[in-house]
């Protein structure tokens, strides 16, 4: 017995040596093979990627509007709720208290006193007011003009204020002798505060909407450092500093200092006037800075708030979260995720990750076992992931309040992979995602259960898209999935059964959420055509539009090779029939059969079905290699017709594979006769074979026999039914056995089944005639 175990353990041993054996091999050619290494770098970053949608670093925060707590929340930190309105109110009132900021420039005070003196003199030479000049005049305001109308001074005749200004000239200058230029001394001084301050344009106050009790702050033009806000509040002054008819007042710091020039006294209200005329305006109003110190009183103000203390309950037990409760909860929520260290998110970022990638890898397995024909290719994975991708982050982001409509990414992802892959693959996907989603947002197993559910859903009643409004019903009954199972978990969630059924805010998500789906199914119906192109795959709408007679190519078909037509018509009939009869899609291979045959329009005249009873045939005076050139060479003519029109690529797959690698057999036969009268070399099948590839698809597969079966049946002189039954059995095994079924994943049983509706099918076609009385025997 001992030696017996001992047996079994030493062919254990080496069954398990051989199994690592092979998959070392199986995992060395592998990573040899580019493919595979793209595609495998394509799936890390993908992952990537998907670590940054979901946003793997921090915990998703799990609470919605209308979300019953159940035993509560409590703070897990000191925090502060701010108050947004409050602050907002105070950032509003400390940006108020900015004063106005204007720019000065210095006041030209000697050009203003040359002014002086040279009018000054001017009157003090005139004799009269006529000989003053008009500059004169208009300076002193002792004549001005307005719509036309002289208006003369206020107080007296223009000779009076003429007379008076003149002698308060006479009576100055006891000191220096010179009465103008102790005018103009004294004046100096009578404006030399004026250059601290600076004056300001009333209008400019208007224009900047500046109001009489405003604060205003000077700085000097030229000044590069700005002061702080604080040095700005010590030199704070009101509009009537910096206005002349305000400091021109008997309140004013220039009209208080009038006793203080005794010589300027008697010119008080002439030298007001000519000082207003001068407009020696010097104030800037800087805008832009005025907002920057505005903006950095807003910064200084600390969030105003409430602050709860650690373990501080937060939500009793038994709540529907409002929206009060819901900022209350975010706000606990950021400020624990904003004090985690660094640490913290980045082994949470490694552990999403890492989960990712053995989700990723179970998937990876899948794929590859399954061996899904739309994923062989980099740029359709790449297609694929993006589109998870793409669908995921949008689900993320529209999962929060107020829209929570995750379903409809999902839901739509979910559609798309079932249209342009398979059921199963969709199916994969959509649980993979919901399980993605619930993870990365409200975390309850009631949530996932309810989009695993609706997904399934949608995938079920996708099994063909016969028309866009099938997709419509789709979103239809993938609502009713949602109200049903997010209704019934609610229920099952709950004690209180009463609660829940009466409970509006649930009722509410359970009526949105089937909106969403409905919402869904018309998004993805809009986009059908788009969707289509993206991803290279025709659904039964596109093939019906295409199946029109009316579709140019095959108007054109019918007119340049009216015989090829005809075929083509007979091949899409029987060969529908043998699709549909092992399940295969019986509408594409139909629409494909019309059009797998367009090359022949090129060079129709060389092709049997072409041309007349009577009629010679072309290939008669060609070489049998340059006659299977032209007759191989349709397959071409035929792939280029179909990308210059456009037409899908599930379509150019017929036309390219419908021969496979087949031979062309009547003309190597021919010409291994000619070698043989010529003493030749021997003839090289390979010259004589289409160039494929081979069927890559069942339909394909049903098509390349529909196609030779049609053909041959039609040289029968008798169409019997045993005839055609073994015709379609000869040609069965001779492409069997030649290999063109190896590629399509057609089995043996199918083979059968497809022999027997294309012998059905000719029979029917081909099925005798009674023969009149009056009909003569040919």
């Amino acid at each position: 017995m001992s030696l017996f175990s001992h047996k079994r353990s030493r062919s254990s041993k080496a069954a398990s040596m051989r199994e690592a054996s092979k998959l070392s091999t199986r995992l060395e050619g592998a990573l040899k093979n580019p493919n595979f290494l793209a595609t495998l770098l394509l799936a890390f970053v993908s992952l990537g990627f998907l670590l940054i949608v979901v946003k793997g670093w921090e915990s998703p925060f799990p609470y919605r509007l209308g979300d019953r707590v159940t035993h509560g929340v409590i703070s897990r930190e000191k925090f502060m709720k701010v108050d947004p309105i409050a602050t907002e109110q105070l950032k509003r009132e400390r940006a108020g208290e900015v004063p106005f900021i204007f720019r000065s420039r210095p006041i030209p005070l000697s050009s203003l006193s040359a002014k002086l003196r040279s009018y000054l003199k001017d009157i003090d030479s005139a004799r009269s007011y006529n000989e003053l000049s008009p500059e004169t005049q208009e300076a002193f305001e002792l004549t001005l003009t307005a719509n036309g109308t002289r208006l003369q001074a206020r107080d007296s005749s223009l000779e009076v204020e003429f007379s008076t200004l003149k002698a308060g000239i006479s009576s100055a200058g006891f000191s220096t002798g010179s009465p103008i230029e102790e005018i103009v001394s004294d004046f100096e001084a009578f404006v030399k505060p004026l250059a601290t301050t600076g004056l300001l344009d009333p209008g400019e106050l208007e224009q900047a909407g500046i109001a009489s009790d405003s604060a205003l702050v000077v700085i000097p033009e030229e000044l590069t450092e700005i002061p702080p806000l604080d040095l700005l509040r010590e030199r704070i002054l009101s509009p009537r500093d910096v206005l002349l008819s305000e400091q021109l007042t008997n309140n004013g710091s220039l009209g208080k200092s009038w006793i203080n020039f005794p010589n300027l006294q008697p010119l008080r209200t002439p030298l007001s006037r000519w000082l207003k005329t001068q407009r020696i305006y010097s104030l800037r109003y800087d805008g832009t800075l005025t907002q920057e110190y505005r903006n950095l009183a807003e910064e200084s103000v600390e969030p105003q708030g409430r602050t709860y203390e650690a373990r501080e309950v937060l939500i009793p037990a038994q709540t529907s979260i409002g929206e009060e409760e819901l900022a209350l909860l975010q706000a606990e929520f950021e400020h624990y995720e904003d004090n985690l260290p660094f640490s913290r998110h980045l082994f949470r970022a490694v552990t999403v990750y890492l989960m990712l990638c053995v989700l990723a890898l179970l998937f990876g397995y899948y794929l590859r076992n399954e061996r899904i024909k739309q994923l062989q290719k980099l740029s359709q994975v790449a297609s694929y992931l993006t589109t998870v991708i793409i669908g995921l982050f949008l689900a993320r982001v529209l999962s929060f309040d107020p829209w929570r409509a995750e379903v409809i990414p999902l839901l739509a992802v979910t559609m798309i992979v079932a249209i342009a892959f398979n059921q199963m693959l969709a199916s994969l996907t959509a649980v993979l995602m919901s399980m993605i989603l619930t993870m990365s947002t409200v975390q309850a197993i009631e949530h996932f259960a309810t989009l695993v559910a609706v997904s399934l859903t949608a995938v079920i009643l996708l099994s063909s898209v016969s028309s866009r409004s099938k997709l419509i019903k789709v979103g239809f009954w993938c609502g009713v999935t949602f109200f049903v199972v997010s209704r019934g978990l609610q229920i099952l969630s709950h004690q209180a059964v009463t609660d829940v059924l009466m409970d509006v805010e649930l009722i509410r998500f359970s009526l949105q959420g089937a909106g969403w789906c409905l919402v869904a199914g018309y998004l993805v119906a809009g986009s059908l055509p788009f969707i289509e192109s993206s991803f290279g795959v025709v659904t039964d709408i596109s093939l019906l539009e295409m199946s029109d007679i009316s579709h140019p190519l095959l108007q054109q078909l019918v007119s340049r090779a009216p015989g090829t037509y005809n075929h083509s018509i007979a091949v899409a009939t029987i060969g529908e029939a043998a699709a549909d009869a092992i399940g295969a899609n019986g509408l594409l291979l139909r629409v494909g059969a019309y059009f797998h045959d367009i090359g022949k329009m090129i060079k129709p005249d060389y092709f049997v079905e072409n041309m007349s009873q009577n009629e010679r045939s072309l290939h008669e005076k060609l070489n049998p290699a340059m006659s299977t050139l032209i007759i191989i060479g349709h397959v071409k003519d035929g792939v280029d017709l179909a990308r210059q029109n456009h037409l899908p690529q599930a379509i150019t797959d017929f036309i390219e594979q419908h021969h496979g690698t087949t031979l062309v057999e009547y003309f190597y036969r021919e010409a291994e006769k000619l070698a043989d009268l010529e003493h030749a070399s021997e003839v090289e099948e390979s010259a004589f074979r289409y160039p494929g590839p081979k069927p890559q698809t069942r339909e394909a597969g049903v098509l390349m026999l529909a196609d030779a079966c049609e053909s041959a049946s039609r040289t029968l002189v008798e169409p019997t039914a045993k005839r055609i039954e073994s015709l379609v059995e000869k040609l069965a095994m001779k492409r069997l056995l030649d290999g063109q079924f190896e590629e399509c994943e057609l089995t043996l049983t199918e083979l059968n089944t497809i022999k027997d509706s294309l012998t059905k099918s000719l029979i029917a076609i081909y099925h005798g005639r009674v023969k009149y009385p009056d009909q003569k025997t040919a």
